[in-house]
């Protein structure tokens, strides 16, 4: 591989997008496919939220679901068609246990501060199976910083920046980055700053797609 260039591919995403930890999942299967042929990129997930406008404290999620889609059968039934691709990849929702919508700003602070530590794809992962698994509010402040340390971050360094404002302009200029630069749905994948494309693909087209924007890339930077 080219040194000019970083091999790595940019993930934008919301922690209450079911689509991203599907998505998540078969980016993990392309990239040991990938592996396989020797090629080998970093991943750096960025911020986007599905409710920008969502107030800070959330909101009753059948209220808001009803409000979003109509009715509470609509949304009933598009909880059961996700459960059931997620489960055709092994991961198990339990989206009957989420009774809050929340405002994602402090996820995704949590998530930059651990791409800041190393242990971005855990702390990913961990809120990912909070929220999507468990039914956990991930509009907690308290909530999250337990599940972000028991994914590695350090504790001092997220109570400190809980505390404070660090992080949050971070997460919104990367939200109104990533919206004036036409992405409208997540997970969306980039690479070089190219938009490759938006949502789960399988893991096969990932691969494919992945290897092919890096041979175009590595070829206009020798």
């Amino acid at each position: 591989m080219s040194s000019s260039i970083a091999p790595r591919i940019d993930v934008i995403s919301d922690a209450i997008c079911p689509w991203c930890y599907i998505g998540k999942r078969q980016l993990e299967r392309a990239l040991a496919l990938l592996a396989e042929k020797g090629l080998r990129f970093d991943v750096a997930w960025h911020p986007f939220q599905l409710n920008p406008d969502m107030p800070a404290e959330g909101w009753d999620r059948k209220e808001y679901r009803i409000q979003k889609f109509g009715s509470w059968e609509k949304s009933q039934a598009m909880d059961a068609r996700i459960t059931e691709t997620a489960a055709g990849i092994g991961l198990e929702f339990h989206l009957d246990r989420l009774t809050r919508t929340p405002n994602t700003v402090n996820a995704h602070r949590a998530i930059w501060l651990a791409g800041q530590h190393g242990v971005q794809d855990a702390v990913l992962e961990a809120l990912f199976k909070l929220y999507f698994v468990e039914g956990g509010d991930l509009g907690d402040v308290a909530l999250l910083t337990e599940t972000a340390v028991a994914a590695g971050l350090d504790r001092d360094a997220l109570v400190a920046m809980y505390e404070g404002d660090e992080g949050r302009d971070v997460v919104l200029r990367g939200d109104a980055a990533a919206r004036q630069g036409g992405i409208s749905g997540v997970p969306s994948f980039l690479m070089g700053g190219y938009l490759l494309f938006s949502g789960a693909l399988p893991a096969e087209q990932m691969a494919e797609a992945f290897a092919q924007a890096w041979q175009v890339l590595s070829t206009r930077a020798a």
